[in-house]
């Protein structure tokens, strides 16, 4: 399963961001050299965990590139849309007609219908974070009271930048 975990650490690097291996590097200081996810997540293949490691892994990164005192705390608008956006393709790529997941279900048919900014700017505003003006807030207010009549955002999964060195393995205890 780790395999899978950093499969997915290369692709959303390689295909989001387009970074090199030192996207954790600032100033020749690190902010770590494994990215972490929950014990549970690394042994769930599951489409809906597997698209949430793929999420939290381009939030991580994009913060990552952000900077600052402590890159782990960023918050931006264009983080999280980006990470939105990218989990509801691997949702899309990841499940099986089988699949469902109310959250991700809805999340992708936001993506397809072109509203992932102004769903990101309208469930996940944070303070600080500075929207686009160009958002299409009317026609958005229309579609999500049909498509979204009792919507709840969620977050599943956080993982964080850590040293390999000064953390146990998954299982040593």
């Amino acid at each position: 399963m780790r395999t899978n975990v950093r499969l997915i650490v290369l692709v959303v690097c390689g295909s989001l961001f387009g970074c090199d291996g030192n996207i954790y590097v600032r100033d020749g200081v690190t902010n770590g050299d494994t990215f972490y996810v929950p014990p549970v997540a690394l042994t769930n293949p599951s489409p809906i965990t597997q698209s949430w490691i793929a999420y939290s892994l381009a939030l991580s990164t994009c913060q990552l590139q952000t900077g600052g005192p402590n890159p782990a705390r960023n918050s931006s608008f264009q983080c999280e849309m980006k990470a939105r956006h990218l989990l509801a393709e691997r949702w899309a790529e990841l499940a099986s007609i089988n699949d469902h997941d109310r959250y991700l279900d809805e999340l992708q048919r936001t993506d397809t219908a072109g509203f992932i900014a102004e769903y990101t700017a309208y469930y996940l505003p944070r303070k600080g974070w500075q929207i686009p003006a160009d958002l299409n807030d009317r026609e958005f207010t229309r579609w999500r009271k049909t498509h979204l009549p009792h919507h709840r955002t969620e977050t599943r999964i956080v993982g964080s930048w850590n040293y390999a060195s000064k953390t146990r393995p998954v299982g040593s205890d």
